[in-house]
């Protein structure tokens, strides 16, 4: 069996933290079974074993120690940031967007649709292209709607 490159060896210091930090239970549970994962490869099981108790892959565990070895306790414990995709729409272009839903429908149209929204976005140069269903999120984050009372829009 190889040896592990990674080590996890404890100071009692150590150890009394996580314990406390477990056994309170008010951190993420992300940052728990870290430090379950470190108390238990201190304790010499290994990297299979701890991903059965925790029910996570061998690899995630891997990766924990050498995120705990490379970056210390801190970064360790606590997770990166994850960046995702940046929204289409900034404030400024939701606020396009609400204003056009609220406005009139163009002529011809009863009411504004999704794609309609889309269109005039692009064309108004707030984006360089969206789809309908972006829009269609964005109008359910605002929450507003004119077809409810409590919406704020005047009747006709």
């Amino acid at each position: 069996m190889p040896k592990k490159k990674y080590v996890v060896r404890l100071s009692e210091e150590e150890q009394d933290g996580l314990l406390t930090l477990v056994k309170q239970g008010k951190a993420k549970a992300r940052t728990i079974n870290r430090a379950h994962a470190f108390l238990l490869s201190d304790e010499g099981k290994t990297d299979g074993e701890i991903a059965l108790v925790l029910r996570v892959s061998r690899g995630t565990v891997h990766n924990w120690r050498k995120h705990l070895a490379e970056e210390g306790w801190e970064a360790a414990l606590d997770e990166r940031p994850r960046p995702g995709k940046a929204p289409k729409l900034d404030v400024k272009g939701e606020a396009t967007l609400v204003a056009f839903a609220c406005s009139d429908p163009p002529e011809g149209r009863e009411h504004w649709t999704m794609q309609l929204l889309a269109d005039k976005l692009v064309e108004l140069d707030v984006v360089a292209s969206i789809s309908d269903e972006t829009v269609r999120r964005t109008l359910k984050k605002t929450g507003s709607s004119r077809g409810r009372s409590s919406s704020g829009a005047s009747r006709r």
